[in-house]
């Protein structure tokens, strides 16, 4: 293996010290440039129990990087000229209807591809397989809507995974099979599936950790069968086969055999769409922050279930790509992401976006913020002041937070922000807070 990496020594320090802070069990992380691997490397245990070491082509699930897979897919069909994504989604699921009666040729694929169709987080129906059963349940579901389609940004699963069901429907192929022929098999990784049964058939597969609030160690769990969500959650790989992915998108769409898709259609997934931060946009299945450092664009995505964190990405204008598995949930696993960019840049490793401003709020200001936000997923959010010092409670989980804005607070420890939304009242108290990428309602 060439080794190009800059301070290794340090980069590998701050993975032990990140595995020790986090419980993480096992982790990999993979780099390439200019289509070479420069860097591949397994910490830790695949099995606590066996301990069994983690190698770099250890089986992990990769969650919601899964999404961008589904979006290039999409991207592949435009390029044929099958759809286009302004294309209604009724236009190709004639059942598609939303259920608060508003007109469904409102809504497009671009909208599906970016989560700006203004349905909220919907409870997880893991046990369908049908696609047929989420579009009912889409037109069914009893659901305050956030917006006009493309007024917010807001995670949606039930909604992204039609996207499936449209690959199926312009195909003539089950989304799976389609998938593993134009995408997995043509980039040769050949230890990717969405199927757990090839899984349970693999040698050197993870065994996927939960952590137990409260308790010193995280718990076994199996893999998740996910049903209908695989569009958007249910790729298990390795860091590896990850790596030729992203190749794709630094190389313009070239694979081995044949061509995919073309540059144009693929650049088109990480083009600002909707703005999440001071420095971050959505794009097609894929986050830009479009000018961390001079020269320097980042494309990426995490994803997270149980016993799974993930994050992939590339910066495109370098051939870069980067990618870090494991096998527990509940971790920011970005930061090792980050730090590995950064030290393939020369940058300084503990360097992050830029940061947001101070602000001094007023009582006024601050209490129009408090209160709980929850979304019909399971998300949840108390935001609460302690001696006069904003705190939000997720998960059973408290973290302190900061004033940088009259509609934002940030996290202290990490410098993720909170943003909240209001009507046009003045003076009334905020109907949302944007978590993440998830968008929660305020809870009466």
């Amino acid at each position: 293996m060439t080794n190009h990496l800059w301070n290794e020594a340090a980069f590998e320090a701050f993975v032990e010290s990140f595995m020790e802070k986090e419980q993480v069990p096992g982790l990999a992380v993979a780099i390439s440039r200019r289509g070479e691997v420069i860097y591949q490397k397994g910490f830790g245990v695949r099995d606590r129990e066996t301990l069994e070491p983690v190698t770099p082509a250890t089986i992990f699930g990769i969650a919601s990087v899964s999404k961008s897979f589904t979006a290039a897919a999409i991207m592949q069909l435009a390029a044929e000229g099958k759809l286009s994504v302004d294309d209604p989604v009724a236009a190709h699921l004639p059942a598609f209807r939303l259920s608060d009666g508003s007109d469904p040729s409102r809504v497009k694929i671009h909208h599906l591809l970016s989560h700006t169709t203004g349905v909220p987080p919907l409870l997880r129906r893991e046990e369908w397989n049908d696609f047929d059963d989420h579009l009912e349940y889409v037109a069914s579901a009893a659901y305050e809507p956030l917006g006009e389609p493309g007024e917010y940004f807001s995670y949606c699963n039930d909604t992204f995974l039609l996207l499936g069901a449209i690959i199926e429907r312009v195909s003539g192929r089950m989304f799976r099979r389609y998938m593993t022929a134009e995408l997995l098999e043509p980039l040769h990784m050949h230890r990717s599936t969405y199927s757990l049964e090839e899984v349970s058939r693999m040698q050197d597969v993870s065994v996927p950790y939960v952590k137990q609030p409260g308790q010193p160690q995280p718990l076994r769990v199996e893999w998740p069968s996910i049903g209908n969500y695989e569009a958007g959650g249910g790729i298990r790989s390795n860091v590896l086969d990850l790596l030729k992915y992203g190749e794709l998108y630094v190389k313009g769409g070239r694979m081995k055999e044949r061509a995919f898709a073309g540059e144009k259609w693929l650049r088109s997934m990480w083009q600002p769409v909707h703005q999440l931060t001071r420095s971050a946009w959505y794009g097609y299945a894929l986050k830009v922050v479009p000018a961390y450092a001079e020269g320097v664009t980042l494309v990426e995505h995490g994803g997270g279930q149980p016993g799974v964190s993930s994050h992939f990405g590339f910066v495109p204008e370098k051939e870069l790509v980067v990618t870090v598995l494991s096998n527990i949930d509940q971790v920011p696993i970005r930061d090792v992401w980050l730090t590995a960019v950064n030290a393939c840049l020369g940058l300084p490793l503990e360097r992050r976006e830029e940061r947001e401003p101070q602000y001094t709020a007023s009582p006024d200001e601050l209490a129009r913020l408090m209160g709980t936000y929850s979304s019909a997923e399971g998300g949840q959010a108390r935001i609460f002041l302690r001696d006069g010092t904003p705190v939000a409670d997720v998960a059973g989980t408290e973290f302190e937070l900061r004033q940088s804005g009259v509609d934002t607070l940030v996290f202290v420890a990490t410098e993720m922000p909170l943003r909240f939304f209001f009507k046009l009242e003045a003076g009334e108290r905020a109907w949302a807070v944007l978590l993440g990428m998830r968008m929660l309602t305020r809870a009466e």
